[in-house]
């Protein structure tokens, strides 16, 4: 009991780690993207495009995209997605993992959306040319608060991935000692 106790712990830790990991990224992220509107350019082969100043916001809220997974992944892992693995007893335990299971999927698909659409919008701006057919053109930032809304979801996504996890154990645990105290209800006596 005490060596489920230690890889609870280490669970935990782990997947708070690379939670605030990837909360860091993105915070990172948000502070380095390009918040300078791009110059208009026309090189020699007449085509136009924009220049940002910065490109590290997008490896930063790649990095924010891949820590997150990891620590879902990680949980999903341990857990084994609350499909496969021991039974849970019915009671409150169960309820309360359940209801933190299905939460942390939502604030996680919230969380990796922003980042993903954060960085890829980064990325477009600072990585890619447009040829430009048009006479009014302008060149847009990323819009701020895109990298902010995936660090606070990844922060109620942690809280939750906690919250279940601890519940998870919880109900697994009792449904093992509710497995082990069961007497047979059928009496086994001889007849004679």
């Amino acid at each position: 009991m005490a060596d489920s106790g230690r890889s609870a712990v280490l669970v935990h830790i782990l997947v708070i780690a690379l939670c605030l990991t990837a909360f860091g990224f993105a915070i990172a992220a948000e502070r380095r993207r390009s918040t300078v509107p791009g110059s208009i350019v026309t090189d020699n082969s007449n085509t136009t495009y924009c220049i940002y100043d910065s490109d590290i916001a997008t490896g930063y809220g790649v990095g924010a995209f891949l820590f997150l997974l990891s620590g879902q992944s990680l949980l999903m892992c341990v857990t084994k997605c609350m499909c496969f693995g021991r039974p849970l007893a019915p009671g409150g335990s169960r309820a309360w993992s359940i209801i933190y299971f299905a939460s942390s999927w939502v604030t996680f698909a919230v969380a990796e959306s922003c980042l993903i659409a954060g960085a890829t919008k980064n990325a477009y701006h600072t990585k890619y040319r447009d040829m430009v057919y048009a006479g009014n053109w302008t060149c847009q930032s990323l819009r701020k608060g895109v990298f902010i809304a995936g660090a606070v979801f990844v922060v109620f996504t942690m809280i939750l991935d906690v919250y279940f996890y601890m519940y998870y154990t919880k109900a697994t645990s009792q449904a093992v000692k509710n497995i082990s105290k069961t007497n047979p209800s059928v009496g086994m006596t001889g007849y004679a």
